[in-house]
């Protein structure tokens, strides 16, 4: 992954497969960044990388296979 990419906007939706689905309470400007990402009424500080490079792209797996 470059480290060139669109910012992510608060209230992103993500999907862990520990925690479930969640979203961004942070945008994210940087990938050496972290951001607050809430998970069942439970706010976690995860770095940005693994938002952008895991749980984003399986919330947008999950969203192609309810279509």
């Amino acid at each position: 992954m470059s480290d060139d990419f669109k910012v992510i906007q608060p209230t992103t939706t993500v999907y862990c497969p520990k925690r479930g689905e969640g979203w961004t309470l942070t945008g994210i400007t940087n990938i050496n960044e972290f951001t607050s990402v809430m998970f069942d009424g439970t706010r976690y500080t995860l770095p940005a990388r693994e938002i952008i490079e895991q749980l984003l792209p399986n919330q947008l797996a999950r969203e192609q296979q309810n279509k």
